[in-house]
């Protein structure tokens, strides 16, 4: 599996880390650490968990599992994310340092660790001056408590803020932005993409095969059915699955994965990851898995290569829609009324 620089900083990791919002929900412990296990054992050392992920019961699997594996630890790059909320209080949640510093110091008690290679936010807080968010993170790096810090969901002005102000006040800079990506949702190409490339930020993208629609299992006009959270729990999450099931964008997409994952010979996971992992900015994909049958389809991708005739077949079919000012149809007539000498 391909190393690669984590964003802007020295350290490296597999370009498939190893999701865990699966651990304590959809996976049990014993097939958790049998997952993890298998990744590891497939070349992967990046793991990325977050306080909220089954209440802190994901952080809590991996702890027990390193506990047991003490030599293995130094080999593996731990990522946890914290933000939201662990208890009822006013301040257990947010990016206040309050809540960061108890979130941290639980996040390291679970994982049965002294650090954590990489902390991340796990979404903006309006509420909390930036400036004693960043100084926390930066504290914390001084402190040996985390290595690097990145963000979550994040969108472009943010995340350029937060890296002019660090920047300005000497802190530890962001190394990476952990946002939605894949051939369905390419939105943030117009400027999260951009701001990451800027900043030398490297990209975690997560819901790379979108809850599963570029995985092939999904028919059109068909909901779903079996092992798949919305199969488990028919009644959440259908209205989103009509939206996307009613736009005849997602089939375009969905079939040209299907072509040309029979093209090069591998699954459509396999193709889609395979793009996703070769985007500008992109460092690592993060991978979720329910089951070993999963993971090892989805770590396939690293033996795939897209020819850029196909890869141009998949930027076809799933170009970035844009909707708005600066990016809509008003601003491609605008520019060209202005290439005639109009306003």
């Amino acid at each position: 599996m391909e190393l690669r620089n984590l964003g802007n900083s020295g350290t490296m990791v597999s370009e498939l880390a190893l999701g865990t919002m699966t651990f304590g929900a959809e996976a049990d412990e014993q097939s958790s650490h049998a997952i993890l296990e298998r990744y590891l054992d497939a070349g992967g050392n990046f793991v990325d968990t977050a306080d909220v992920y089954s209440a802190g019961v994901s952080e809590s699997i991996i702890g027990r599992w390193l506990a047991r594996n003490h030599g293995r630890r130094d080999g593996i790059v731990l990522a946890t994310k914290g933000r939201f909320p662990m208890g009822a209080g006013p301040n257990d949640l947010g990016l206040s340092r309050t809540h960061l510093r108890r979130a941290l110091d639980d996040s390291l008690r679970r994982l049965g660790v002294d650090h954590v290679d990489l902390y991340q936010l796990h979404a903006w807080d309006a509420l909390t001056p930036l400036e004693e968010t960043l100084r926390f993170l930066d504290d914390a790096v001084s402190a040996g408590k985390i290595s690097y810090y990145g963000f979550s969901n994040y969108l472009g002005w943010q995340l350029t803020k937060a890296v002019r102000l660090a920047a300005e006040h000497g802190w530890s800079p962001p190394v990476t932005l952990q946002p939605q990506y894949n051939l369905l949702v390419r939105g943030i190409e117009h400027e999260i993409v951009p701001a990451a490339l800027d900043a030398g930020m490297g990209l975690l993208p997560w819901s790379p095969l979108a809850g599963g629609w570029l995985s092939g299992k999904y028919r059109r006009d068909e909901s779903p059915t079996g092992s798949t959270r919305l199969g488990e729990n028919p009644t959440r999450g259908m209205e989103a699955w009509e939206a996307r099931n009613a736009d005849p964008r997602t089939w375009e997409v969905v079939d040209a994965v299907a072509n040309v994952a029979s093209e090069v010979g591998a699954s459509p996971s396999q193709v889609a990851l395979r793009w996703l992992a070769d985007r500008p900015a992109v460092t690592s994909v993060i991978l979720g898995a329910r089951t070993i049958e999963q993971l090892d389809d989805n770590l396939g991708a690293a033996n795939v290569v897209l020819p850029d005739d196909l890869r141009r077949t998949l930027d076809d079919a799933s170009t970035p829609r844009a909707e708005v000012y600066p990016y809509g149809e008003q601003a491609v007539a605008q520019r060209h009324r202005k290439r005639e000498g109009g306003r």
